[in-house]
């Protein structure tokens, strides 16, 4: 069973997609199993800076966005919603979300129910091919 524990957001490391058509945002992950000794959560920061993308994408896990640094817009299910310090947004599993461009440098956290990022299957637009 897990026990109580605590990171330092600031000694993680700066991740971000391999493919920068998913969006050159940029993330550290705060909790998610097995690299930290916690289950049924998975969360983190996000960044990005003027300019940068995070595609539109859906995934089966809902999702909370809350505001920490910034002003922005998020998509989710082609409606844009302001996220902005004090802000929490829930992105229902399956919605359409993603931030198309940061007009300013955006910070928020963003968590999952579920065990591990691994666990989270991302559905990008971009890559998925049209139904004929």
């Amino acid at each position: 069973m897990p026990t109580a524990l605590a990171v330092d957001e600031s000694t993680l490391p700066v991740e971000r997609w391999d493919d920068p058509a998913r969006g050159t945002i940029r993330f550290r992950t705060l909790f998610s199993a097995p690299d930290t000794d916690s289950d049924e959560i998975t969360c983190g920061v996000a960044m990005m800076a003027a300019g940068e993308t995070f595609a539109l994408h859906s995934h089966p896990q809902a999702e909370v966005y809350f505001g920490l640094e910034g002003e922005g817009e998020v998509m989710i299910d082609g409606t844009p919603h302001r996220l902005a310090p004090g802000i929490a947004l829930y992105i229902p599993g399956g919605a359409v979300h993603g931030v198309p461009v940061a007009q300013a440098p955006l910070r928020w956290f963003y968590c999952f129910g579920t065990d591990s990022f691994a666990d989270v299957r991302y559905s990008f637009l971009h890559e998925t091919d049209p139904v004929t």
